[in-house]
């Protein structure tokens, strides 16, 4: 897959099929348009492109009042879509310049003068332009006049499963791991390098990697422990992650670490991708290191009964 980050980096192109979107998380839903892209630029022999958006607008649009945060980073979601078959994705920077083009602008002005948009394809309740102002059934028309296909995918090919990215958000911020990984159909990832802690965990008998996820925007799932397999340059190692404020240690704080069963070497400042399989327990507080141990070694046990399900 061909990644630009740059209109003006485009070679000339003599047809696409084409999405638009911000597609964070890549989910079901999106997997679905993207799926139906690649089917069609197969069967008109052409090549296919997502025209994403970064950072998201809302994240431009209200920079002092929006807590939004992302399912995916843009490492993430490039490697998301490359996996549904897409020949090119194009990484618009969104500005407030690029906000405040008209529906009719963005389709003239990017769509065709840019890409040169052979079919257009959208999943049900597409919104576009400035304020959002633009309509399928404005897509529709603009088709028509710069001679473009527009294709829909249908509200019932999608909507049985009900799946939106701010539903997801939900699901991970109030600890129901199993329902945003269902919509996600995947597990949810955290992506960070590994940085130095107080190493506590060695002193337990549970050594841990404690993780910085390195993008401000990337969404945290709700304090708790999980069960996570961790994609190291080494392997693939099963593991049991705290995401909280380890009320049972003063002074130390949020923090991101997980025990890998199996592995010891020295991983500092080496990136790792977490997956994040199931939800074991919310966040606890202990009355001595001891009872912390034992509840320590009840989650290892636990994480890997849930890896062992999947």
């Amino acid at each position: 897959m061909q990644v630009y980050h740059s209109l003006d980096d485009l070679p000339q192109f003599s047809g696409l099929v084409l999405t638009q979107g911000t597609f964070d998380g890549v989910h079901l839903g999106h997997v679905k348009v993207l799926e139906s892209v690649v089917a069609e630029a197969k069967q008109s022999g052409l090549e296919s492109m997502l025209l994403t958006f970064f950072p998201h607008p809302r994240l431009v649009l209200y920079p002092d009042d929006n807590p939004l945060r992302m399912l995916s980073s843009l490492d993430e979601k490039i490697q998301m879509v490359e996996a549904c078959g897409i020949d090119h994705l194009t990484i618009l920077p969104f500005t407030s310049e690029v906000a405040a083009l008209s529906p009719l602008d963005f389709v003239r002005g990017v769509l065709v003068d840019k890409l040169n948009v052979t079919t257009m394809i959208v999943g049900y309740d597409h919104r576009f332009g400035k304020n959002r102002e633009g309509s399928f059934s404005d897509l529709l028309q603009y088709g028509e006049m710069l001679n473009f296909r527009v294709k829909e995918i249908p509200a019932g090919e999608i909507e049985h499963i009900a799946i939106s990215s701010t539903r997801i958000r939900k699901a991970l911020l109030s600890g129901d791991l199993a329902q945003a990984n269902q919509l996600l159909g995947k597990p949810y990832t955290l992506s960070g390098k590994v940085v130095h802690g107080r190493k506590l965990g060695r002193t337990l008998g549970f050594p841990t990697a404690n993780i910085s996820v390195e993008d401000p925007y990337k969404l945290i799932p709700a304090t708790g422990v999980y069960a996570v397999r961790a994609h190291l340059p080494s392997g693939i190692y099963g593991g049991a992650m705290n995401v909280g404020y380890n009320p049972s240690i003063p002074g130390k704080g949020f923090s991101i670490e997980a025990h890998l069963f199996g592995f010891s070497a020295d991983i500092y400042e080496i990136a790792i991708r977490f997956e994040m399989i199931a939800y074991l327990r919310p966040e606890y507080s202990f009355d001595n290191l001891e009872a912390l141990k034992a509840q320590i070694a009840q989650d290892c046990e636990d994480a890997k009964m849930a890896l062992a399900a999947v």
